[in-house]
């Protein structure tokens, strides 16, 4: 079975093909490195990172492109509050990306291009643009006229003439139109630049993607990415700049994640709500998060809540629980899967292969987990189960990676990293001779099913019989 997606451009669900066959080449718009990473971001970059994964688990080669943009008003902003340069500030938060997508078990993007290092081609794409009477220059700056493309609009479904000036389009007098946005920014004081042929300045925020994504996988490539709040006017002006340029189809297929809320309000660093990485890690287990992410579709908000992720923590305790017990029995015991559990792949791939249905998925998943608990519990005494199960677990590894799930080795002693983080609360509780959280505590770790004992060298924890 193909895949299909669902693309936004077309606003329905298609078959994909790729241009080139068995190659699927991969655009998605990545951080403004200004500040931490949120759970927003993780939730935008967990969607495109099991996309990826399961194109090559469904046997195609992939080029994934992730961007940084490392030149922004609100970069230049913070660098000169701490008065350092904006490369040293940009340069802090891609090490500090970095790290936070390894927390999370996100992989790295075969390219990970830099805005700034990019601006010759960027300058060569604005000159083109004015060249062909797409663009016009005033007093150093360099505005896309959009009523010379006429299907600008055809993505986010807004109407020419309904549009007012978006998100990160400045109202200037001088434009022909004031919804008309900026290729360059000539320079002002305190800004980095660079040279031009209409004088130093920076590129426009729109120009870096087509540039980068252009150059990494040609004038037309299969999927470009991100979040639903850059359909407008993001994407759209990507779209209406490199098409104009090349007079090819930028890329055919567009897909777009939902938001996460929080209290159904857009997670945001501008609103003050967020949450970062960094925290989040702290608290919980990062894949309970991916499982948490994945239980909702793509396309779909997710509202982000505490007790869910904690649910999602235990939820993910019964899969890995399966593989420390099958770690348990050695690695010479195998088998093959039982007759019934045969379908489990096809079943997975179904789910997968219709627009990444990520719930669905995980629910073969669980209920492989539930036949294999049957045959782990009889496995005792027959050996035959023993192996199925063994055999049952390392296909629940397999599929399980493909959403990004046991990319980790187990903590020392097989218990996961949620059950440490609560056995350390407890202790302090009990430090602060505060019981009424201790036994709180205590609840939560017999629910993730390990049992806690207080010894005199101190707590002992053990996994729950069955």
């Amino acid at each position: 079975m193909s895949v299909k997606v669902y693309n936004t451009l077309t606003r329905s669900k298609e078959e994909f093909a790729p241009l080139t066959p068995g190659h699927v080449r991969i655009y998605v718009c990545g951080v403004t490195v200004y500040d931490l990473s949120h759970v927003g971001h993780a939730r935008s970059t967990m969607v495109f990172d099991v996309i990826q994964r399961y194109f090559r688990f469904k046997g195609y080669r992939v080029t994934f492109v992730r961007n940084f943009t490392d030149v922004d008003d609100r970069i230049i902003r913070r660098a000169n509050a701490e008065g350092v340069p904006a490369s040293e500030l940009s340069e802090r938060y891609i090490q500090a990306f970095r790290e936070d997508m390894a927390s999370i078990g996100v992989a790295p993007a075969d390219v990970e291009p830099k805005a700034t290092l990019h601006i010759p081609e960027m300058v060569a794409l604005i000159e083109r643009l004015v060249a062909k009477g797409f663009a016009y220059t005033v007093d150093g700056d360099v505005y896309f006229e959009i009523r010379r493309f006429p299907a600008y609009g055809r993505l986010s479904g807004k109407n020419l003439d309904e549009l007012l000036a978006g998100a990160r389009v400045e109202v200037d007098e001088r434009k022909r139109d004031p919804r008309d946005f900026a290729l360059w920014k000539s320079s002002k004081p305190g800004e980095p630049d660079w040279p031009s042929p209409w004088g130093p300045g920076r590129p426009g925020w729109h120009i870096e993607c087509s540039a980068m994504a252009t150059k990494y996988l040609g004038e037309s490539f299969d999927i470009h990415g991100g979040g639903e709040d850059l359909i407008f006017p993001h994407h759209e002006c990507e779209i209406a700049q490199s098409e104009a340029d090349t007079g090819r189809t930028f890329a055919r297929y567009w897909l777009h994640n939902g938001m996460v809320t929080f209290r159904a309000e857009k997670m945001s660093k501008s609103l003050g709500n967020v949450l970062t990485i960094r925290a989040f890690v702290k608290r919980h287990d990062a894949d309970a998060f991916r499982l948490f992410v994945l239980g909702t579709h793509y396309r779909h908000p997710v509202d982000f809540a505490e007790e869910r992720v904690r649910d999602s923590a235990r939820a993910l305790e019964r899969l890995t629980r399966l593989v420390h017990d099958a770690r348990a029995l050695g690695s010479g015991t195998s088998g093959a899967l039982p007759e019934a559990l045969g379908g489990v792949r096809a079943r997975f791939e179904a789910a997968m292969d219709d627009d990444f249905n990520t719930p669905q998925a995980l629910g073969v998943l669980f209920d492989l987990a539930r036949a294999l608990a049957e045959d782990r519990d009889r496995g005792a005494t027959d050996a035959r189960a023993r192996e199925r199960f063994v055999a049952g677990v390392s296909e629940l590894v397999t599929l399980g990676q493909v959403l990004g799930l046991f990319q980790r080795a187990p903590d020392p002693g097989g218990m996961p990293g949620a059950v440490l983080r609560l056995v350390e609360e407890r202790r302090q509780a009990r430090a602060r001779r505060d019981w009424t959280r201790a036994d709180q505590l205590r609840d939560e770790i017999q629910r993730l099913g390990w049992s806690v004992e207080d010894t005199p060298s101190g707590p002992r924890v053990t996994r729950k019989s069955e």
